[in-house]
């Protein structure tokens, strides 16, 4: 449940901050790591991970 709530703390702080250049960097992140979820179990896992 802290991982979801630091995530909602994370977007409250850029809506009320008005730090819009972070919002771009937030989506990559998450694409990201829902790219590393979606692709550990495949044959693919191999070569996602050679790219970091």
């Amino acid at each position: 449940m802290s991982k979801l709530k630091t995530i909602k703390d994370l977007f409250k702080y850029i809506l009320k901050g008005k730090k819009w250049w972070l919002a771009p960097l937030f989506v990559i992140l998450l694409l990201l790591g829902a790219l590393i979820v979606f692709t550990e179990g495949s044959a693919l896992a191999p070569f996602i991970y050679t790219l970091f």
